[in-house]
């Protein structure tokens, strides 16, 4: 498969993203959830007197805060075929069959992977690093490249 995915991509005058800005797309793009999230939460965090208190509240709001990723990353990944992380670094998410930007199911699917790859320790991102076509898990799962624009 990573040589069709090879010889598709050389035919079509393509380029993979690399490891590099992938992660500055990735930082990019939790900071910009983790702002969101602070507004979100910003009134009953002002109430905390602790420290303890604090974590409380923020593993209270936790499944507020992966549908809010999982929002954002389909939304986008549906929509522009790249988040605004990866529109700043100049890369974009593509369906492997058509070349264009993922349907709705798939960028829904890759969301929800990109999550379950960062409950497991970041093992998908790993992944990605040391596959030869930098597929994450959530790009197997939803059949996707990563591209420069």
């Amino acid at each position: 498969m990573n040589e069709e995915i090879h010889n598709l991509l050389e035919m079509h005058q393509l380029t993979l993203a690399s490891v590099l800005k992938r992660f500055i797309a990735f930082i990019i793009d939790d900071f910009l959830m983790s702002v969101v999230f602070i507004f979100i939460i910003w009134n009953d965090f002002e109430k905390a007197t602790s420290s303890v208190q604090m974590i409380n509240i923020m593993d209270s709001y936790i499944l507020v805060y992966m549908l809010l990723k999982i929002i954002y990353q389909t939304l986008f990944a549906y929509m522009y075929g790249a988040t605004l992380g990866k529109m700043v670094m100049k890369i974009k998410i593509i369906d492997i069959k058509t070349l264009q930007k993922p349907s709705l199911t798939a960028s829904f699917n890759r969301a929800v992977f990109r999550i379950v790859s960062e409950m497991i320790f970041y093992l998908g991102f790993l992944w990605g690093v040391l596959n030869p076509t930098r597929q994450t898990w959530h790009d197997l799962t939803a059949k996707t490249l990563v591209i420069n624009v």
